[in-house]
């Protein structure tokens, strides 16, 4: 049976005939008819940038809790169910509120045109209006400037690396890109920046000097490493000393590295500083399964699962994929048919033996198999297949490799099929 929100949420699919059409001039109507929640939100942190906003997220809730805060977290998308995105105090919103919170935006809409991302994130800030925190996370959708997350004037800005994503909404060049990203940073606001391409700090920083937002930038206000098996992060106050984050690949370093500075401004103690990168849990995100009916059917063969979509994440896979262990690895992966699919795949064709292509079940916009299977020949990849679904794409890898490491990867829409699929 299905729950109430899911039959809400397939309504207001129906709102408006795009997917995404980048504009603040519904979200500010909407809200205007709501009494205006956003700005009845605890203090928040909005997070944007192109990698690691959801990372980042994830650490920076990690080590507010440890320090005792309460914390609203809201993301997108979501991987399983939709409840994922909206996080009351630290726990999921519930099935009776969500049902609450969107019927009331669809009947303060009246059957407006507004996006499906703009009405859900307009029954987030009232569910956030409705409950006490200390503080509020909001992870940017997309870009920056017109994201519907934009409405707010946070605590605190941060950006993480920005790199080519979604081009045909932010621009074709780096510079581009990073203005829309630049675009969440308020007037006299401070603003972390996470490691750069020069032509995007560039961009940053003189949006940041224009409004007098103060810059706490990665190279300059504070420096991250991994030496010696740790973390170490240092910035004017002093030194950290910490554990390697416990989300996995050497990107997370300078992930944690931003969150560090996040939670030493906010004036947290080392004990969160350390739970921040020690204690995050973050899905789909070079996650290892463990239990379930997928893990079964691995009979012994590690099973992995990434949503990086672009050719920053394939790089970062491909470095995490390094530090590993030495095992022979398969790639199931299906991407949409918007993406850089051969920018994607490339760092990783010298580090899998084969990659088995599929389509994202129930996705419109999914690459089809066979798309997917010819872009990984001309991204380098020796040994290619298709099949029509992961389970039987990992018993065919299995059965010629039964000690695989095999990593279901290309789309956070393929890792949310896969993590339903293992329940």
């Amino acid at each position: 049976m299905r729950d109430t929100s899911d039959i809400i949420l397939q309504r207001l699919m129906g709102l408006h005939p795009k997917i995404i059409d980048l504009t603040l001039d519904r979200m500010e109507r909407l809200l205007t008819a709501l009494g205006e929640p956003q700005d009845k939100i605890p203090p928040a942190i909005h997070i944007a940038g192109t990698n690691g906003k959801g990372s980042t997220q994830a650490m920076i809730r990690a080590g507010l809790e440890a320090a005792g805060k309460s914390v609203h977290a809201y993301t997108s998308p979501h991987l399983a169910r939709f409840h994922e995105r909206i996080r009351l105090a630290g726990e999921l919103i519930s099935e009776a509120e969500l049902s609450a919170m969107l019927d009331e935006c669809e009947a303060r809409n009246n059957g407006g045109n507004i996006t499906f991302f703009e009405i859900t994130t307009c029954a987030g800030f009232l569910a956030f209006s409705r409950h006490p925190a200390d503080y509020t996370l909001l992870e940017v959708g997309l870009g920056g400037r017109l994201d519907a997350t934009n409405v707010i004037t946070p605590a605190l800005s941060i950006i993480t690396p920005v790199d080519l994503d979604h081009q045909q909404y932010l621009g074709e060049t780096l510079a581009e890109i990073a203005a829309e990203k630049a675009g969440i940073i308020k007037r006299g606001v401070p603003v972390i920046i996470g490691p750069q391409h020069d032509e995007a700090l560039e961009v940053i920083e003189a949006r940041a000097a224009r409004l007098g937002a103060p810059v706490l930038a990665y190279g300059q206000q504070w420096h991250v490493r991994e030496e010696a098996g740790r973390l170490v992060y240092q910035d004017e106050t002093g030194l950290l000393d910490l554990p390697l984050p416990n989300l996995p690949g050497p990107h997370q370093v300078m992930n944690a590295g931003a969150v560090l500075t996040a939670l030493r401004f906010l004036g947290c103690d080392e004990a969160a500083c350390e739970a921040a990168v020690t204690q995050a849990e973050w899905p789909a995100r070079m996650q290892k399964l463990k239990t379930g009916p997928l893990v079964e059917a691995a009979q012994g063969a590690e099973l992995w699962l990434d949503g990086g979509h672009n050719p920053a994440a394939g790089a970062v896979i491909a470095a995490t994929l390094d530090r590993l262990p030495d095992r022979p690895t398969h790639l199931i992966c299906g991407m949409l048919n918007t993406k850089d699919i051969v920018g994607y795949l490339h760092p990783l064709a010298k580090r899998a033996r084969s990659l088995t292509a599929v389509s994202i079940p129930g996705e419109a916009n999914t690459l089809p198999a066979e798309a997917t299977a010819e872009a990984a020949t001309r991204a380098g990849f020796a040994h290619v297949a298709e099949a029509e679904t992961v389970a039987q794409a990992l018993a065919d890898i299995v059965a010629k490799d039964p000690h695989a490491r095999v990593l279901i990867c290309g789309s956070l829409y393929l890792a949310g099929a896969v993590l339903r699929e293992n329940g």
